[in-house]
């Protein structure tokens, strides 16, 4: 079945570096506090931009460890918006982000900044950090980029820390009027484990909740490693264009993007993933280039493929739309097309007494 997404992602993930000064407890990147010498140079990921645009995705994010460790980043943010990119970024909160360095990445193009708030208090995120200070920096980084006119998002890793306290987060992002909310669901890959995977009851409730706070938040809602929100929006009848912030300046997907279906992930040295959050290497652009990999790679023509997913996820009639998180698939049953572990609908047509999954045995 042809996907939407066949010939070019929708939002493509560049790690700029693995380079950050902070320590995230479940860091995907499991990121380190210098830069790997073998990074894309400047002229390579002008390259990878250029690609990026002469395929078709629209919108670029630069991420990490934190770009902000680049001194090439307002260049590189220059030359995206040049081409006709929609440049994003995600640093890390701390003092690297200046006022200075906000301000030439706006007058460079930028359209949107993304920081992390992990916590209502300074303890709650900080641990999770595990750098003081760096939840005061957040406040701070938010304020200003408003305060110049650039665009701003919100990311939050729901842990059994803080899903209490998810709508107290809400109200907190509500005042710094920010565009949208990212809403992250543990993948165990890089630093993050099996352990801090939330019960899938637990992760319904809060899409629910979600849900719920969709309807009058000032800002959008959307969830990573999680597509099972859309059909719970689905399911409530919510239409997309009823959300606040869907046209913010950065542009959404027409349908949900998942590991390797409208989404592509390059890392510091160049290597080629569905994912950030799905490690798999399918090629390099420096060898075999972003644009054959991302069309022809036998791995993500699986991914675009309802019909290659498995378990109750295979038998679900929302598999169109959500399909279930590849990436938490793949560490937890070692297969990216098993039913997602995270997921505590049952499909009507699914056996209520079939044999459940369980993980592999670890070495």
């Amino acid at each position: 079945m042809p996907s939407m997404f066949d010939r070019a992602p929708f939002i493509l993930f560049w790690e700029t570096t693995q380079a950050c000064d902070l320590a995230c407890r479940h860091c995907r990147a499991s990121a380190q506090p210098t830069r790997h010498g073998d990074e894309l140079s400047t002229g390579e990921g002008r390259a990878l931009l250029d690609e990026a645009k002469a395929m078709g995705t629209p919108l670029v994010v630069l991420t990490g460890g934190d770009p902000a460790k680049r001194p090439d980043l307002v260049e590189l943010v220059r030359h995206g918006d040049s081409i006709g990119l929609r440049m994003a970024l995600t640093p890390s909160a701390t003092a690297l982000v200046t006022r200075e360095l906000l301000v030439e990445l706006k007058d460079a193009g930028l359209a949107r900044i993304a920081i992390s708030l992990d916590g209502v208090t300074a303890g709650t995120h900080d641990d999770f950090r595990r750098v003081d200070g760096s939840w005061e920096r957040t406040f701070e980084i938010l304020r200003e980029a408003k305060e110049i006119g650039l665009t701003t998002q919100v990311n939050t890793t729901v842990t059994r820390f803080n899903e209490p306290n998810l709508e107290r987060i809400a109200k907190v992002i509500g005042e710094l009027g920010v565009e949208l909310w990212a809403v992250f669901f543990i993948v165990p890959t890089g630093r993050a484990s099996e352990a801090d995977l939330l019960d899938p009851v637990v992760i319904e409730r809060v899409m629910e909740r979600l849900a719920d706070l969709s309807e009058t938040a000032p800002f959008d809602i959307k969830t990573t490693a999680a597509p099972h929100f859309r059909r719970v929006l689905l399911e409530r009848k919510v239409k997309r264009q009823e959300v606040v912030g869907i046209a913010d300046g950065i542009g959404r997907a027409r349908r949900g993007v998942n590991d390797g279906q409208g989404v592509v992930f390059i890392s510091h040295v160049g290597e080629i993933y569905p994912s950030g959050f799905l490690p798999i290497a399918c090629g390099n652009v420096r060898e075999e280039g972003l644009t054959a990999t991302y069309r022809d790679h036998e791995l993500f023509r699986q991914l675009r493929d309802p019909e290659a997913l498995e378990g109750k996820c295979g038998a679900c009639a929302f598999r169109l739309v959500c399909g279930g998180s590849r990436a938490r698939s793949a560490a937890v049953y070692g297969s990216p097309f098993a039913e997602d572990p995270a997921c505590a609908y049952q499909p009507k047509n699914w056996v209520a007494d079939a044999p459940a999954l369980t993980p592999p045995a670890r070495p």
